[in-house]
């Protein structure tokens, strides 16, 4: 997510850079033709890209209102799930109760063993969530999401469970059926009375709520026609730009196409990049910060000392 006011160029170029080449060849060719060859017929009234103009202005926006639900529908999903980690890790330490015949060790292990399986399930879910990228040779800062990152929960299960976990297909589902089954042994061992054991299995119903708002905004696009047309309409545009001005401009046509193509664009851009919130672009929802907000909080709560480190803002941008 990029959190500082201001974007650097070499982002925005990356992403645009064939885009305003072509608009800036195609208006120098426009200018040379009209201007040095004389042929005039190449001009076009200026109402014309008025109109063109604000009708694609408008569904750029209806398609931008679309995007940036879903990417505050994806941070809202995450910011319930630290909510709702905090009450699973308060629950799980003030529920409990100690019958005779069992030693306090042994509820304090089952306390730890829940409430750091699950900094286990939102560091899988971040992953799973994520699809793979490479980092690039041209300043734009992407990170790794590949299969091997599941080594992140290493720490927080038992061998048994983290080597298990890795065969699965969808891991942190996998993670919240250990959850249940632990309640359910804390159950029967007289731990949990039926109505804490029903207002835990609330909780881990909550978690698999979130699970599957985030997989439906992972796998369901926002409908494909928005971007391809978007994109036809902004090039058809921008072609059209230069000759609406030229006749009126001269060479000062080049810069004024180049600035207003810029401007759409950006428009398109903005809806392109925010429309998948989980795909650990420097737009999406930052998944690893929150991440190890949910482990910092969880662990501060049980009484642990070493705490990780918050990822600080690289350029700008934080994951």
């Amino acid at each position: 997510m990029i959190v500082s006011r201001s974007i650097k160029w070499k982002h925005i170029f990356y992403y645009m850079w064939r885009s305003i080449l072509y608009f800036f060849l195609l208006s120098v060719f426009v200018y040379i033709l009209h201007i040095e060859f004389d042929i005039k017929q190449l001009s076009i009234p200026f109402n014309v890209i008025a109109t063109l103009s604000t009708a694609l202005a408008i569904y750029l926006g209806f398609k931008n209102n679309n995007a940036y639900d879903r990417w505050w529908e994806a941070r809202k999903i995450w910011g319930l799930l630290v909510n709702y980690s905090r009450v699973w890790a308060r629950q799980a330490l003030t529920m409990p109760v100690l019958p005779e015949r069992v030693t306090e060790f042994e509820l304090q292990a089952w306390q730890r063993k829940v409430i750091y399986r699950h900094i286990a399930f939102v560091h899988a879910l971040r992953v799973f969530l994520r699809k793979s990228h490479d980092y690039n040779n041209n300043g734009i800062i992407e990170l790794i999401e590949e299969h091997n990152r599941f080594e992140d929960i290493r720490e927080f299960l038992s061998p048994e469970e983290f080597e298990e976990a890795k065969t699965k297909k969808n891991p942190p589902n996998f993670l919240l059926l250990l959850q249940s089954d632990d309640l359910r042994e804390a159950y029967k061992r007289g731990w949990l009375s039926d109505y804490r054991f029903a207002h835990l299995e609330e909780t881990l119903t909550e978690f698999n709520n979130h699970q599957g708002r985030s997989e439906r905004i992972k796998n369901t696009p926002l409908p494909r026609a928005y971007s391809f047309y978007s994109r036809l309409f902004v090039h058809l545009h921008g072609t059209l730009v230069p000759l609406a001005f030229i006749e009126d401009l001269g060479w000062f046509n080049i810069p004024l196409s180049l600035i207003i193509n810029f401007v759409f664009l950006a428009l398109d851009q903005i809806g392109e990049r925010i429309e998948d919130p989980f795909e650990n672009r420097m737009e999406d929802t930052p998944l690893t910060s929150i991440s190890i907000t949910v482990e910092e909080n969880l662990k501060e709560m049980y009484g642990e000392q070493r705490l990780p480190q918050k990822p600080k803002p690289i350029e700008g941008i934080i994951f």
